[in-house]
């Protein structure tokens, strides 16, 4: 975590929209996230630049990298794979039991979170466009 942002009663995603595997979670969460709780934005977009500038994350040196996954919530930024346990914390059926991987030493998460990371594009492919939503959740996506 690094960083403080303030950002409405809902949390924020920010994802790499040209990663298919980070569309196919992002419709994933949208799917089972039946309060709208989250909010989404492509860490490339306007929204995305502005919540990174916000929270002191948008190049600096040291923080994660900027196509690396986040979540913004109560004012903090979460990264890698903390951010991912942060978004099971939220939904709804049984997708909380995955919190169990909280006992997996940090480090260990995030090596495999980065190894999963460092290939998507080889293993999952890559978009030529960002992920347009569907007209019934587009107000979920910061502009």
């Amino acid at each position: 975590m690094a960083g403080q942002v303030r950002e409405g009663n809902y949390d924020v995603i920010l994802y790499d929209g040209y990663c298919a595997m980070c569309s196919w979670i992002v419709r994933f969460v949208v799917k089972r996230d039946r309060r709208a709780r989250y909010r989404f934005a492509a860490l490339d977009s306007a929204a995305g630049k502005a919540l990174l500038e916000q929270a002191g994350q948008a190049g600096s040196p040291g923080e994660a990298a900027p196509d690396t996954f986040r979540l913004i919530r109560d004012g903090r930024v979460y990264i890698k794979s903390k951010a991912a346990l942060e978004v099971v914390r939220k939904l709804g059926g049984l997708w909380p039991v995955l919190l169990v991987f909280a006992a997996v030493p940090a480090r260990f998460r995030d090596f495999v979170y980065d190894t999963v990371a460092r290939n998507r594009y080889r293993w999952f492919g890559r978009n030529e466009s960002c992920l347009l939503p569907p007209p019934e959740v587009r107000d979920r996506f910061l502009q």
